[in-house]
């Protein structure tokens, strides 16, 4: 099983990152390697993804989601993954983004690729692109500000 996590500060208020994040369907604009996100209902995701050189399909469930502190999610389909990502302000003008991710590599591609931290490297630059891409606009694409009840049946 793969384990990454990995801190971004990001000049925005908690609440324009937050609603920012929930914009699932955006994540190919600063996500390499995710071809289309689409959001189903308030706690389901499709996923297309190109993992390492490998196409893959997936369904993804939210798990928890309170405004402005964190999202956790697991896979329900495909491949076998989960996270969470977590929103701290740090003042007014300041969120630190926190992303954890757990995975389990398939097949020696996707195995070496984690041994070698391309992994850890694809998330650390989709955090840099997410900085970049949320403090050239100022302003968020969106934003759900619904709460998903981590005791609450999918």
């Amino acid at each position: 099983m793969g384990d990454v996590t990995e801190t971004i500060d990001v000049d925005r208020d908690v609440r324009t990152v937050y609603n920012q994040w929930t914009q699932f369907e955006e994540f190919p604009r600063f996500m390499e390697g995710v071809d289309r996100v689409q959001q189903i209902d308030d706690r389901h995701l499709h996923w297309e993804v190109d993992i390492v050189g490998v196409d893959r399909e997936f369904d993804a469930e939210i798990t928890e989601q309170t405004p402005d502190q964190r999202i956790a999610w697991r896979s329900r389909t495909g491949v076998d993954q989960g996270g969470v990502v977590t929103f701290h302000p740090l003042n007014d003008e300041q969120t630190r983004v926190t992303l954890q991710l757990t995975f389990e590599p398939e097949g020696l591609v996707e195995q070496a690729g984690d041994t070698l931290g391309l992994v850890a490297a694809r998330v650390k630059g989709d955090l840099k692109r997410f900085k970049e891409f949320i403090e050239s606009r100022g302003s968020e694409t969106g934003a759900w500000r619904g709460e998903v009840d981590r005791d609450e049946p999918s």
